[in-house]
């Protein structure tokens, strides 16, 4: 019999995210329902099932709930090895600077300056759309916003000076001095569903491919951009907060669109 209830109470005490604790407990629910004991030769078969089933990151996800069960129970020697995730040699679904610039430029044009901001901030700043959403008028007055993680590690996300400039002007005019930046028309902040939404709206209005406007596309540009004006890695992993100087490299690669580019000019035999 597995012991979920405190299985549960200890991932609570760790203070995971409430998605994760979900995931974990599926996991473990599910491997018992369908495998029984936690054996060795059950677990190696749950994982052949996931590996000829999931893609690698799913594969990990669940591997990582498993594990997490079974040092709980202290059968930390039956624990599964995670599977390689194959990184690819470019970058997918980015907006060009040249699509992104016309994209605020034109937002700013037809008078829609929330979201001009909104595009404006998430490139230049590289916030995730949920950190993004915490920005408010005092941290554009002092020019940055410190972003705590669970794990008590403090981010800080710089807003450029002429960025900050602009953005106090539009505050100043609208009579605002405070509070948060993105709101709704009921005044409270805008949802991360709400902005993507939106966005993929105006991509369409604009005749832009709706598969790179998207937020996170906006940080990834952050990056590239980033390393085309000032080429320190270590300090772009700092800025993005990355645990990992590995995990930002993958900006040091074309996209498939600059590739597909630079293939056309080239290759001319």
């Amino acid at each position: 019999m597995i012991d979920i209830k405190n299985f549960e109470s200890h991932l609570a005490k760790l203070d995971l995210a409430k998605n994760s604790i979900a995931s974990y407990l599926w996991t473990v629910n599910y491997f018992s329902a369908h495998y029984g004991e936690f054996t060795k030769k059950n677990l190696l078969a749950y994982k052949g099932f996931l590996v000829e089933n999931y893609k690698p990151q799913t594969v990990n996800i669940r591997l990582q709930a498993i594990n997490r069960y079974l040092d709980f129970v202290g059968k930390e020697r039956s624990k599964l090895k995670f599977v390689k995730v194959q990184q690819k040699n470019f970058l997918e679904n980015v907006i060009s600077n040249a699509d992104y610039l016309y994209l605020k430029n034109r937002l700013k044009d037809d008078g829609l300056i929330d979201w001009y901001f909104v595009v404006w901030f998430l490139t230049a700043t590289g916030a995730r759309v949920s950190e993004l959403l915490q920005i408010k008028v005092e941290h554009i007055k002092i020019g940055y916003l410190d972003i705590y993680s669970k794990g008590g590690k403090m981010r800080r996300i710089y807003i450029p000076k002429n960025l900050a400039s602009e953005a106090l002007e539009w505050f100043v005019g609208r009579g605002v001095s405070s509070g948060y930046l993105f709101l709704n028309r009921y005044g409270e902040r805008i949802t991360t569903r709400g902005i993507s939404q939106q966005l993929k709206c105006y991509a369409s209005k604009y005749g832009l491919n709706p598969h790179v406007v998207y937020p996170h596309s906006f940080r990834h540009r952050f990056a590239k951009n980033f390393l085309e004006k000032f080429n320190d890695i270590a300090l772009l992993a700092d800025l993005m907060g990355h645990e990992s100087i590995e995990t930002t490299r993958i900006y040091l690669r074309r996209t498939a669109s600059e590739q597909q580019d630079i293939v056309n000019r080239v290759i001319t035999w």
